[in-house]
């Protein structure tokens, strides 16, 4: 956001600070100045003058050879008897007794100043005769980009009150005597306002403590006349979208470029001169932060300017010389037969206000700041009019924006001015509505306490009224302090945004500098976040890394995950086209960088991540939010077999981090196939539900389908867990010390191979081990799965292989004592039909 330092000089009634001051003060109180333009330095050697003489060049057709008058104010220039400088100019509209601008010797040519090599002139001869520098074009002025003759300044070009006069400054004349500030863009998000310069100058105004008064054309009631000339039919066909559009056709307009002094103001706020009709545009644009569009009327098929979505595979061709194809959720500005321009972001080439038009329609319009947003990165448009747009204009400014406009591009009012609007005119003192600024009841002791200051109803009130914002007091008499938003200020809505406002006008480097009061009691333990930094600790010295991805994610991930896209929330504001809906799970993220890692050499290693998924088969909370589950999910994946199955390696983490969070979980297979978005991506056959001892249901783990790893591009061995972190929370709330003291004796181990039939699944297997080896508490006992062998000629049967480790805290042990634990574990299988192999 360019910055006009001239232009807020005309609209504040006080003496601003050196520029250094203002800049310090501006990045403290408003927002952060990225650059400081000096336009003085650019500008500061051209001279207005005035060519009294101007003769063919004796040995150039194309050349002429003039006198100008500066008023002798430039030195160490060689005259003639009569004070004129000579100067060689190859322009075809040269003539004597026109007023030119001139760029001496030694002065920099504008359009060059911000190039490595300024072009800097000096006195040289041009065809055999000398020249004294040059008399200036548009474009090497820097003003526009005509090269086809040289600037003439006539009296309709000059600032209101300025005559022309003989060697005065052409950067004083048309006030690019000036310093630009470039403002970061970002500062602005919440306040629409100051995308023009009236906003900026109010805030200027009130962070030096003076009060500010819009212009009476912003700010008064406007009247309109009516006409009839022109047929016009304005229509909005989506009105909740559109909840302003104002249309006036005007008649006998006549396209030329702009008086000199309206470019020069263009180019100060960083627009571009075009012609006289576009720059009035642009001019209230950059003024406002209120966007308008000129039609061409006679190129209105039908005579019609209405608003409306677009109809499916509608196209049209914009400004920027490209077609685009639109869809049914774009918003669009239409004729009697078709589009001409995408609503809010770009006009169409087909109604395009050229050098032949005669009579044009200007538009004032609002729109929804999502779907312009929405439609801007589908097609990857984004222009001056977007970004304000973008920023939510309030609609209650179009009427004045409008009227000023009319009164800048000339010709008669040819139509009634149509105003098609979502609210009423009949706005009381308190203003309550969804297009009406908010009323705020605060007293001073609400905003001292937060601030720590002692300001009373009468300091608060002034600050306020400084912007603008009306403030009726005083609480002695009320109580309070009655507070009414400006149709500007869409950003106050609470008492918390009156604080923050009288703390940023006031001077937060004001504020004392004192620490907040706070009790030394200490905090009650936070579980989720013990558990979480537990979690981290356990998985990532199991040699896990943690992953932080976007909760939003593409509809291809959802699908890549076999998940079902219709049960996830749709985000109308998406930060980008990529980021469109709110992930069910956290596993298809952490899925989704596998492929990545793969490809940069890490041949086998495991992802986690603690995240959140919303679904909407879980409804809305008490908040009006979408309801978060909490998950903890895992993935192992590597390019080549390992020690193990990957079920077996994910499912070893999860027993580790269990262990280590001082739980107990069950692993059971799926008697059934379950349909949930967190058991979506996993071959159920090949995976178990964890569960708590007491049966909680926690999560599962296992192996991917095939369709996964192949949607995802993921390796052979890879494998995966979901868990519920609410669920892991709950166990971890009611650990207790799970600490074991390490036994003096030496521990002893057994190797058992149990031969069964190959339907028995593995699980009721380790089930049946783990349930005798459970009822000899006096001994602390762990089971290893070693192995499980199918031989290629028998499919009916297979044997399972397990470690038992022995360990006494009081003896060591012997044969005796392990031979009947043996033989009671070979008697349970027996119940399966196994024998010891």
């Amino acid at each position: 956001m360019k910055v006009s330092l001239n232009l807020i000089k005309q609209l504040i009634n006080f003496e601003l600070p050196p520029v250094n001051e203002l800049v310090a003060r501006v990045n403290q109180q408003l927002g952060g100045v990225e650059e400081v333009i000096d336009l003085k330095a650019k500008y500061g050697g051209a001279r207005i003058v005035r060519v009294v003489e101007c003769v063919k060049h004796p040995d150039a057709d194309r050349l002429s050879v003039t006198k100008i008058d500066d008023g002798g104010v430039v030195a160490d220039v060689p005259r003639d008897e009569n004070g004129l400088v000579q100067v060689v100019c190859g322009a075809p509209n040269v003539h004597a007794g026109m007023w030119a601008i001139w760029l001496p010797p030694k002065s920099t040519v504008p359009a060059s100043f911000d190039e490595d090599e300024p072009f800097v002139l000096d006195a040289r001869p041009l065809r055999g005769v000398l020249s004294q520098g040059m008399l200036a074009a548009a474009d090497e002025l820097d003003i526009g980009t005509d090269h086809e003759g040289i600037v003439e300044i006539h009296e309709h070009d000059l600032p209101a009150g300025v005559e022309l006069t003989v060697g005065a400054s052409f950067a004083e004349v048309f006030g690019l005597d000036d310093y630009v500030l470039d403002i970061e863009n970002k500062m602005f998000t919440h306040r629409p306002d100051c995308f023009g310069q009236l906003g900026v100058a109010r805030e200027i105004a009130g962070i030096f403590h003076h009060k500010f008064v819009s212009p009476e054309w912003y700010q008064s009631e406007q009247q309109f006349t009516s006409a009839e000339e022109l047929d016009l039919t304005v229509t909005n066909d989506a009105p909740e979208l559109v909840p302003r559009l104002m249309a006036v056709a005007i008649r006998d307009i006549t396209v030329r470029p702009s008086p000199l002094w309206l470019q020069c103001r263009l180019v100060a706020m960083g627009g571009k001169p075009i012609n006289n009709i576009v720059d009035a545009t642009n001019y209230i644009m950059l003024m406002t932060a209120q966007p308008t569009h000129a039609y061409d009327y006679d190129k209105l098929r039908g005579h019609k300017l209405e608003a409306r979505l677009a109809r499916d595979v509608e196209k049209v061709s914009l400004l920027n010389g490209k077609e685009y194809e639109l869809t049914m959720d774009d918003i669009v500005i239409a004729d009697g037969e078709g589009v001409i321009g995408l609503a809010g972001i770009m006009g169409g080439t087909d109604t395009e206000v050229s050098n032949s038009t005669k009579n044009i329609v200007l538009e004032c319009a609002n729109f929804d700041m999502y779907a312009l947003r929405r439609t801007a990165m589908r097609h990857g448009i984004f222009t001056d009019a977007l970004t304000r747009f973008n920023k939510g204009q309030s609609p209650l400014q179009n009427a004045a924006v409008l009227k000023q406009l009319m009164s800048m591009v000339g010709g008669e009012q040819a139509s009634e001015v149509f105003d098609l609007k979502q609210f009423s005119d009949e706005l009381d003192d308190y203003f309550d509505g969804k297009y009406t600024p908010a009323n705020i009841d605060i007293d001073s002791k609400f905003i001292n306490e937060r601030l720590g200051l002692y300001l009373s109803g009468d300091d608060i009130c002034d600050l306020l009224n400084s912007v603008e914002i009306k403030s009726y007091g005083p609480e002695e008499e009320l109580g309070y302090i009655c507070i009414q938003s400006p149709f500007w200020r869409t950003d106050l809505e609470l008492p918390e945004d009156i604080v923050e406002e009288v703390g940023r006008l006031y001077g937060f480097d004001k504020l004392p500098r004192q620490l907040p009061r706070r009790s030394i009691k200490p905090a009650p333990e936070n579980v989720r976040r013990e558990l979480k930094n537990a979690v981290r600790h356990s998985l990532s010295r199991a040699g896990a890394n943690e992953v932080l991805t976007y909760s939003f994610v593409h509809e291809r991930i959802l699908k890549n995950a076999e998940q079902d896209v219709t049960q996830a929330y749709k985000l109308s504001n998406a930060l980008s086209p990529g980021l469109q809906y709110y992930r069910l799970t956290v596993l298809p993220s952490l899925l989704d960088k596998v492929h990545a890692n793969i490809k940069a050499g890490h041949d086998e290693f495991a992802l986690f991540e603690m995240g959140k998924g919303h679904s909407e088969m879980h409804g809305l909370g008490e908040d009006g939010l979408p309801e978060a589950s909490q998950f903890t999910d895992i993935v192992y994946a590597a390019k080549k077999p390992g020690t193990g199955a990957p079920f077996y390696k994910i499912r070893r983490l999860v027993e580790q981090l269990a262990r280590d969070l001082g739980a107990e979980l069950v692993f059971k297979p799926l008697e059934q196939e379950r349909n949930f978005p967190v058991t979506a991506p996993f071959e159920q056959s090949r995976s178990a539900l964890v569960e708590t001892a007491d049966g909680r249901f926690i999560g599962m783990v296992g192996e991917l389908k095939q369709s996964v790893i192949k949607n995802f591009k993921l390796p052979a061995y890879v494998a995966a867990a979901s868990l519920d972190t609410a669920g892991l929370e709950a166990v971890y709330a009611k650990r207790g010390n799970h600490y074991q003291p390490l036994s003096r004796y030496p521990s002893t181990s057994r190797d058992i191979s149990l031969k069964l039939p190959a339907q028995v699944n593995y699980a009721s297997v380790y089930g049946c081990v783990k349930n005798v080896i459970d009822s000899h508490q006096e001994l602390q006992i762990v089971i290893t799965p070693i192995s499980i062998y199918q031989p290629e000629d028998d499919n009916s049967t297979k044997t399972i292989t397990f470690n038992i480790k022995f360990t006494s805290l009081e003896r060591t042990l012997t044969d005796k004592d392990i031979t009947p634990i043996i033989e009671e574990i070979v008697a349970a299988a027996a119940e399966l039909g196994a024998v010891q192999a």
